[in-house]
């Protein structure tokens, strides 16, 4: 059985290092980070499915089916006024997080 891992290994080695791999990205973080006004109530909140965790001084979740601008405002609604809202670590301008306070419970 030795001389036939031998003798395979050459193959073997290259079709090994062709298959991909699944692994984590290199950011692990939260995808999107919603900073209320005020302290929250509730230390969850879900949005459409998507559930939000308080990691003082913020909410945070991962990456949602819905645009960035709807995420914010849905947790706008229900977490109140937002100081500030990024999404995949770009942070939203002052007017996108204006409009996205309109909803803002």
């Amino acid at each position: 059985m030795s001389s036939f891992f031998r003798a395979a290994a050459p193959f073997l080695l290259p079709a090994l290092l062709a298959v991909p791999t699944i692994g984590h990205s290199a950011d692990t973080g939260p995808y999107y980070v919603a900073t209320p006004s005020a302290a929250p109530a509730q230390e969850t909140l879900i949005t459409s499915g998507t559930l939000w965790k308080w990691h003082e001084p913020a909410f945070t979740a991962a990456k949602g089916p819905q645009r960035e601008a709807i995420m914010c405002e849905m947790v706008a609604q229900r977490a109140g006024k937002l100081t500030a809202f990024s999404a995949g670590g770009k942070a939203f301008e002052p007017e996108a997080l204006a409009k996205c306070n309109t909803r803002a419970k």
